[in-house]
């Protein structure tokens, strides 16, 4: 499937928001059932317990909505942020504080804030630009990051469960916003931007291959759909997957690549090779996940 073949205007808004509910519901079954020691298992976010994770979710679910139905009180409480100098460590230290110890209250404020969200975000008018943290962003962009935080985060929670999560197609959208943020990656590392298009080639989970960018160019990447997207969201070393980049330029973007705006940070560290991509049998004390860049609410594409 080309990109070419992605919908637009309010048909990508609601496949959009379907895929990110049934993102959100494969993570729900994760944490449904844990216990008070279950929520407080450590994830391979150096410093976050289960617990942390989701009420990371909840919290950014929180801005969203506000910034998707109360946009003048959201860049009021943005500007007091900025202008206090609170944002430094911000969602650290969000999501230590709001953690607890999970459980159904934190659970239950996590399911209904994401359906006052998905519901926010249904009313947008096409075209209409959503306040946030970095540049504005339509509310298709709004869901594609709510899905891509969605999905990285449940990564660290399957990974600190032991849990092996099969890839689905919302990978897509992963994929997708990974590729349109390449310029991005680029200046954020003080690279010279590439002078021409690149053309992407992933295996998707049921065999089909998704294309992104003219197929004619010299610069290109690839390889697994899942290695892709895990690799854009620092879930994985590169070492560990099985891209392929031809191209100076190309081979550069896969050290640097990622699908979230803000400071890049770190990525995990290179895995046994007998490992599975993604942490399906992750390894006590295994590779860390850097903090600050993808948790931090400014770093939501």
């Amino acid at each position: 499937m080309s990109d070419s073949a992605t919908p637009s205007g309010a048909a990508l808004v609601e496949e959009l928001l379907a895929d990110l509910a049934a993102e959100s519901d494969d993570l729900d079954q994760l944490v449904a059932g844990l216990d008070r020691g279950g929520w407080l298992r450590p994830t391979p976010a150096s410093g976050w317990t289960i617990a942390a994770q989701i009420a990371h979710l909840a919290w950014t679910d929180d801005l969203a909505l506000l910034a998707a139905s109360r946009p003048d009180d959201f860049l009021a409480e943005l500007n007091r942020l900025v202008a206090t100098g609170a944002t430094a460590d911000l969602a650290d230290r969000v999501a230590r504080d709001q953690a607890g110890d999970g459980g159904q209250p934190l659970l239950h404020r996590w399911r209904y804030g994401r359906a006052q969200l998905d519901q926010a975000l249904r009313q947008v008018p096409v075209g209409h630009a959503l306040p946030w943290f970095g540049p504005p962003m339509s509310a298709a962009s709004m869901a594609t990051a709510r899905l891509m935080e969605t999905w990285a985060h449940g990564q660290d929670v399957a990974d600190a469960l032991g849990v092996h999560r099969a890839p689905t197609a919302r990978l897509r959208h992963v994929a997708r916003l990974a590729t349109r943020t390449r310029d991005f990656a680029f200046a954020l590392h003080a690279k010279p931007l590439p002078a021409s298009a690149f053309r992407v080639e992933l295996a998707a989970p049921d065999g089909a291959i998704w294309t992104f960018g003219p197929a004619d160019a010299d610069q290109r990447v690839t390889g697994p759909a899942l290695d892709f997207c895990l690799l854009a969201v620092r879930r994985i070393h590169r070492a560990d997957t099985a891209l392929v980049a031809t191209g100076t330029d190309a081979d550069a973007w896969l050290d640097i690549v990622q699908a979230f705006a803000g400071p890049a940070g770190g990525s995990r560290s290179p895995r046994s090779r007998t490992d599975s991509p993604g942490g399906s049998t992750a390894q006590p004390g295994g590779g860390t996940a850097q903090r600050g860049s993808r948790d931090d609410p400014s770093a939501q594409p």
